[in-house]
């Protein structure tokens, strides 16, 4: 009688650490899943793709932000210390706003045939992002605890995020939000671009687990070309700029892929994806603005790796769910 109470006290004691210890990093599984289906969905308005593809990714998306948010939601009411320990983590901390990321991810997406539901999504995104932003940047200048060992790529999630919001915003709010957003991704982007790059260049490297996050780098200017065509509806000079810089990123990381290779899996590997699917719909919109065959070629190109990564990615990630290797003490 003992044994049969004990053993699904010990399974629930099991299942309520694996809670505790669920990182609210998993929400950029939601970027990576969100940006292929944008990715798609773009390559069907810029070069014809069948839509079923995309309109299918966005329903998974939208699931699997839905399901994580009702998990990590019972997290806060169980463990609360634990969901206060990732907010004062040096780290953790920066993907927190993954989670504001994905509405503002999930209303570009829903914006063509649910546009109601699309508006307010964005306006829950945008108004929880600029929370994370100003919150994030308040203990930045009020740290106690930072040092630059600390400073990587992922820092860009809070406060350049940001520039993600035009997109959908220029169809769902006044031109001045958007600007408003824009604005200050855009100008943080250059700034803490800088102090990654000293922290890359005069420190140690980054350690393995965070090594992915490097192709963050290419999320800003990616990203910043995409909200500024949307803003000014044309691919003028400054736009160029913006493309060129995240095409340059992308042959840089590129070049080494043979060190991203060798990394064991960690759930920052989903660092790869949204990065990958902001420069293929970067270069889908070069090629829709008449930017000739070369754009249209290298669109695909970069569908079909963004499309290989993320099922890896997948894949991967529900093995090591399977063996029991994610949310466990780090």
């Amino acid at each position: 009688m003992s044994q049969s109470t004990s053993a699904p006290a010990a399974a629930g004691s099991h299942s309520e650490s694996r809670l505790a210890h669920f990182p609210v990093a998993l929400f950029s599984t939601v970027m990576g899943v969100a940006g292929l289906t944008l990715a798609w969905l773009k390559a069907h308005h810029a070069v014809g793709v069948p839509a079923g593809i995309g309109e299918a990714l966005r329903w998974a998306a939208t699931g699997l932000f839905v399901f994580l948010l009702a998990v990590y939601g019972f997290k806060i009411l169980r463990h609360p210390a634990a969901v206060a320990a990732e907010r004062a983590h040096p780290v953790k901390l920066n993907f927190f706003p993954a989670i504001s990321i994905g509405l503002l991810l999930l209303a570009i997406a829903w914006v063509p045939q649910a546009p109601g539901a699309a508006r307010w999504t964005w306006y829950v995104g945008a108004a929880v992002h600029l929370g994370f932003t100003l919150w994030t940047m308040s203990s930045w200048i009020h740290h106690t605890h930072y040092d630059i060992k600390h400073a990587n790529p992922a820092w860009f999630i809070p406060v350049v995020g940001n520039i993600l919001v035009p997109i959908a915003g220029v169809k769902v709010a006044p031109m001045d939000l958007s600007w408003f957003f824009f604005s200050i991704g855009l100008v943080f982007w250059l700034v803490l671009m800088t102090i990654v790059l000293y922290r890359l260049f005069f420190h140690e490297p980054l350690p393995a687990r965070l090594t992915p996050t490097l192709f963050i780098l290419i999320a800003p200017p990616a990203v910043g070309f995409i909200s500024y065509v949307a803003l000014t509806g044309v691919v003028d000079a400054f736009a160029r700029v913006l493309y060129f810089v995240a095409l340059f990123l992308t042959l840089l990381l590129a070049s080494n892929a043979l060190r991203f290779f060798r990394l064991p899996f960690f759930i920052s590997a989903w660092a790869y994806s949204f990065p990958l699917a902001a420069m293929t719909i970067a270069t889908f919109e070069m090629a829709a603005h008449g930017g000739g065959a070369f754009y249209g070629g290298l669109g695909w190109v970069l569908l079909a790796v963004l499309s290989a990564v993320v099922l890896a990615l997948v894949v991967k990630t529900l093995l090591e769910a399977r063996a029991g290797r994610i949310c466990v003490p780090e």
